[in-house]
């Protein structure tokens, strides 16, 4: 290509080594995870009762997770873009907390607060409800570390939207509660779709916060992430397999959302 026709000249080595190192470290270890997986044993590792019991947990945890993302998430996240209130920009950065807490820490802190001796958790003990160790504890632990993913996303939306919609509406005479379900909602429609899908994404690969929280009980609390890393300490080709259909649902995932991420501007 002659140099008119680049006209910025050749991309420089300082860039393109780091960058290829990049791509070579995120891409390599996803290559060499295909290679390995024992692929003549993968239908017969994928049909036992242990790994059928933990994509069923892990599908109900994900799927009540989007939707408990989906009924609390959205008025929060209508309140941080919408509502000025007294400690808002402390609201939106406790929010964001948990992306940046470590998982098992999220566990501790789950454990603190419903835990059987947790502030919340006694209280509940004492009313004969006990939420540790069960797949409550699963969904709410997934709820907690997935919800800021979901909250961003729609608040984002929301404040991309704009106001303009909703004055004009309220003009009208149509009420905040009605300007939300016809107008401002559905302008936030595709952060909606793609919090959600982001929600399902953290949720399906919860391991920390769920382990610590919830435990390891098969049939009960163990999800797939637990029996990887259970299966990894007996027999990796085991934990291979079942690390394969996680990619391949993440995989899924990046291909629902290949036209708001992966397309050039």
């Amino acid at each position: 290509m002659t140099r008119s026709a680049r006209p910025l000249g050749r991309p420089p080595l300082v860039l393109v080594v780091p960058g290829t190192v990049a791509a070579a470290l995120l891409v390599l270890p996803l290559i060499t995870l295909v290679l390995d997986t024992p692929w003549g044993s993968f239908w017969d590792e994928v049909r036992t009762q242990a790994v059928r019991d933990a994509l069923r947990i892990t599908a109900l945890a994900s799927a009540v997770t989007v939707v408990a993302c989906l009924v609390l998430g959205t008025p929060l996240a209508w309140l941080l873009a919408r509502v000025d209130f007294p400690g808002r920009s402390v609201l939106r950065a406790a929010v964001a907390v948990p992306l940046v807490l470590p998982p098992v820490v999220a566990g501790v802190a789950l454990v603190t607060a419903l835990g059987r001796h947790g502030v919340v958790g006694a209280l509940l003990r004492d009313a004969g409800l006990t939420i540790p160790y069960t797949t409550t504890a699963v969904v709410i632990a997934h709820t907690f570390v997935s919800m800021p993913f979901y909250v961003l996303s729609v608040e984002g939306a929301l404040r991309a939207g704009g106001e303009q919609y909703d004055v004009v509406a309220a003009t009208l005479g149509a009420d905040r509660w009605t300007t939300f379900r016809r107008v401002t909602l559905p302008l936030a429609m595709p952060g909606v779709m793609a919090g959600a899908m982001l929600a399902w994404a953290r949720s399906l690969g919860e391991f920390g916060a769920t382990i610590t929280f919830a435990g390891n009980y098969p049939g009960t609390t163990q999800t797939m992430p637990s029996l990887i890393y259970g299966a990894l300490q007996a027999d990796p080709q085991v934990a291979r397999t079942l690390s394969m259909v996680l990619l391949v649902v993440s995989l899924a995932i990046l291909a629902a959302l290949r036209n708001r991420w992966l397309t050039t501007p």
